[in-house]
């Protein structure tokens, strides 16, 4: 069986969508394939679906999903779903959830750009960005529960996109980049690091006056809808592009964010 939450949730099994149609089935296999091999208890799952206003019989509801769920999931006569007290257990390999697939090669990524092998850590960020299909759980009405796991995801995925863009700098991908970076930073427009990504790319292209527009154009953008300036880093960017002295700046460290998965386990729980 494979498992996708990096987009709508997905189930496939042999390559074949089995994936619930009822909202609230996949609600429920969301919320344990985001504690994938940690027990969740039965009143997380009630309160993310039904918040404070459960039916009376949403204990009987909420193990009809589970029922549900245990019919589906169940591949060559292994049983994924466990009844775990005080709740239930979705048990899950390394190479089964799509987001633990995506935190490894994201964090091999880091690893190689840190030490130095930019070119490796571009292929393997560029995997793992390939991973999305669109929001994380983006066909869930996701509640408390389930939205830091969500946020962690999206940010991780900032961080492999970051990351590989820092990469692909380093080996002379500076053309290749611009386009994509004036896209993000249209979809981005308050993002400093994009910009600056952005100026550093038009310059190494030989194109110094438009990284200076760019400067210029979010310059005007924070001060007008912020009130404040571009920070520290962006000022001293601008500065070398004047003096005409710009270098590439050190690679972020993997580690900064914690870990969605752990060894297979979630590093979240509810």
């Amino acid at each position: 069986m494979r498992f996708n939450v990096l987009g709508p949730l997905e189930v496939l099994d042999s390559g074949i969508h089995c994936t619930p149609s009822a909202l609230k089935v996949r609600w429920t296999l969301a919320i344990l394939l985001m504690h994938a091999n940690r027990i969740v208890d039965l009143g997380v799952i009630i309160e993310e679906i039904w918040g404070d206003n459960p039916p009376r019989t949403v204990v009987t509801t909420a193990q009809t999903y589970i029922y549900q769920l245990r019919k589906l999931c169940r591949a060559e006569g292994r049983d994924f779903i466990l009844t775990k007290a005080p709740g239930y257990l979705l048990l899950l390999g390394e190479e089964e959830l799509d987001a633990q697939e995506f935190e490894r090669l994201h964090l091999e990524g880091a690893r190689l750009l840190a030490d130095g092998h930019p070119e490796a850590a571009a292929d393997r960020l560029r995997q793992a960005l390939r991973l999305w299909r669109g929001s994380a759980l983006a066909d869930i009405p996701v509640g408390g529960t389930l939205a830091g796991h969500v946020a962690v995801l999206e940010e991780m995925r900032l961080r492999a996109l970051e990351n590989r863009i820092l990469a692909d700098q380093q080996i002379g991908r500076h053309r290749e980049l611009i386009p994509e970076l004036r896209s993000l930073t249209l979809h981005h427009p308050l993002n400093e690091w994009f910009h600056e990504q952005l100026m550093l790319a038009l310059d190494l292209a030989g194109r110094r006056s438009e990284a200076l527009q760019v400067y210029r154009s979010l310059y005007r953008k924070l001060n007008d809808d912020l009130g404040i300036d571009p920070s520290q880093p962006l000022r001293d960017l601008h500065n070398d592009l004047l003096s005409g002295v710009v270098q590439l700046r050190e690679p972020r460290r993997p580690g900064a964010l914690p870990p969605l998965m752990e060894h297979g386990r979630t590093a979240r729980s509810a």
